[in-house]
C-alpha cells in the first residue's frame, strides 16, 4: 500500500517513477495500483524473452508512473538462483528513472535482503505492536548478518564465528562479530564499520491509532542511531484508516481516491521527505 500511494505521490511531482514488485511468489502490488494483468513482467526478463528490464515496465493510468509486474513468475522465483538475482540487480540499477520503488516481502532470506541492499536508502514500515518492532530489530539484525557476509570472505567469518556463541536472538551479535574482527584484524573492523554507516535505513509507523503513542517512531529513531553504526531517519505516522480497506477492494489508489484524509496527508509528508519538490497533498481524484 505504501510503495503504491508514494510512488503515485512522487509521480504527480513530474517524476518518471517506477514500481517493481519483488515479493517474489506473493506478489500483490498490482492490486493496490488497480494495474490490469498484462502479458509482460519480471518473468519475461528472467527467461530472455527481453533484453532489457525496461521493456517490460508498464505504464499506468497515473501519468509518469510505471510498474513492473512479477505476477507471472512460477512460485519457485521466492527461491531464485544467484545469477539471477544478480541479474536483476544488476537491471534495476540501470534502470532510467527518477525513482525506483523495489516492493519486498516480509522475511530475512538472502534475496530479499540483497534486493533492500541494491537500494540507496532502504526502507522499513513497522506497526505500533510490540511483535512489530520487535520483528523490525530482527530484520535490522539480519540486515547487518547480510553486509558483514559480504564485506568479509566467508572462511574469515567462519573462523570469528567459531569463536563466539552466536545463539539465540540477541540485537548484540552483529557487534560481537565486529568487535572480534576488529580485534584480529584492526583494517577489516574498521571496513566493516565503514560498510554499515554507510547505509541508511528510513521507517515509518503505519496504521497508528489515537490510543498508541504518536512519538513512538522518534524514540526508536534515537535509540537506533544511539547503537547501531548506520543512520536511522524516522519518516513519519501513517494513521490507520478504514478507507484503506475500502480502497483495497475497489482496486483503486488510496491516495486519489481519498485524497484529503489524515492519512493521504501523512503519506504527503513522506514523499515530501523522499523528495524536495513541493508537493501539493490534495489533488483531485481521477479513476485508477
Amino acid at each position: 500500500m505504501i510503495t503504491a500511494n508514494l510512488g503515485v505521490l512522487l509521480a504527480r511531482q513530474g517524476n518518471r517513477v517506477v514500481l517493481v514488485d519483488l515479493d517474489l511468489g506473493a506478489s500483490n502490488l498490482h492490486t493496490f495500483i488497480g494495474q490490469q494483468d498484462g502479458d509482460r513482467g519480471l518473468e519475461n526478463f528472467l527467461s530472455k524473452g527481453v533484453d532489457h528490464l525496461e521493456e517490460v515496465a508498464m505504464p499506468t493510468k497515473i501519468p509518469n508512473l510505471f510498474f513492473i509486474s512479477s505476477r507471472n513468475c512460477l512460485t519457485e522465483a521466492a527461491n531464485l538462483h544467484v545469477a539471477q538475482k544478480q541479474k536483476i540487480i544488476r537491471a534495476i540499477q540501470t534502470l532510467e528513472f527518477d525513482y525506483v520503488l523495489m516492493d519486498l516481502g516480509a522475511g530475512t532470506n538472502f534475496n530479499m535482503l540483497d534486493f533492500f541492499l541494491t537500494a540507496s536508502q532502504g526502507a522499513f514500515i513497522c506497526t505500533p505492536e510490540p511483535t512489530s518492532i520487535e520483528n523490525s530489530f530482527n530484520f535490522i539484525k539480519a540486515v547487518y548478518f547480510r553486509i558483514i557476509k559480504k564485506t568479509l570472505k566467508q572462511n574469515t567469518f567462519n573462523r570469528v564465528a567459531s569463536l563466539l556463541d552466536l545463539s539465540g536472538n540477541t540485537i548484540d551479535q552483529s557487534f560481537r562479530i565486529i568487535s572480534a574482527v576488529s580485534k584480529q584484524d584492526p583494517e577489516k573492523g574498521a571496513l566493516l564499520k565503514e560498510k554499515l554507516g554507510a547505509f541508511h535505513f528510513n521507517f515509518a509507523v503505519n496504521q497508528l491509532r489515537k490510543k498508541d503513542d504518536p512519538s513512538l517512531g522518534t524514540k526508536i529513531e534515537k535509540v537506533c542511531n544511539r547503537h547501531f553504526y548506520s543512520k536511522f531517519t524516522f519518516m513519519g505516522n501513517i494513521r490507520f484508516d478504514e478507507n484503506i480497506h475500502d480502497s483495497i477492494l475497489m482496486r483503486k489508489t488510496f491516495i486519489t481516491e481519498y485524497p484529503h484524509t489524515p492519512s493521504a496527508n501523512d503519506l504527503a509528508r513522506i514523499a515530501r521527505r523522499i523528495s524536495p519538490r513541493n508537493l501539493n497533498p490534495s489533488f483531485s481524484k481521477e479513476p485508477v
